[in-house]
């Protein structure tokens, strides 16, 4: 069902000096900030050539991510992105297999203009996992 890793999301307390640090002593190719209401985080994406790294920030105090900020305050990684080619297909194969999918179970618009969803962690042994459709 998974396809590539697509990336690994490390949450950050100060997005600017976690993307000044990934280009300025790894040399990363750093994207530019963008915001994403709907998930309450705005996001960096680095490119590692193979796959991303995606740093996230919180976007208002209502946002996953400051909870995560607040048990973790410098930060950590917070989820591990898959790739799939048809995310309705794989949330249905999940369900029937007693996989929970957070939030309402459908796909959400994620930073890469595709339909995402997030796993519970508890049924990936403390890992959170979202998968992306990503089709072609």
């Amino acid at each position: 069902m998974i396809g590539r890793l697509n990336h690994v999301a490390i949450a950050v307390p100060d997005l600017a000096a976690a993307s000044a640090k990934y280009r300025e002593q790894l040399g990363a190719n750093v994207g530019a900030p963008q915001a994403l209401p709907e998930h309450g985080v705005t996001v960096v994406f680095i490119d590692t050539g193979n796959s991303k790294i995606e740093l996230l920030e919180a976007l208002g105090e209502n946002s996953p991510i400051a909870g995560f900020i607040a048990k973790n305050p410098a930060g950590g990684v917070h989820h591990l992105c898959f790739e799939v080619g048809d995310i309705a297909q794989a949330v249905e194969q999940l369900q029937a297999t007693g996989a929970r999918v957070l939030g309402d179970g459908r796909a959400r618009i994620g930073a890469h203009g595709n339909p995402v969803v997030f796993l519970h962690p508890k049924d990936f042994h403390g890992a959170l996992i979202e998968l992306e459709e990503v089709r072609g």
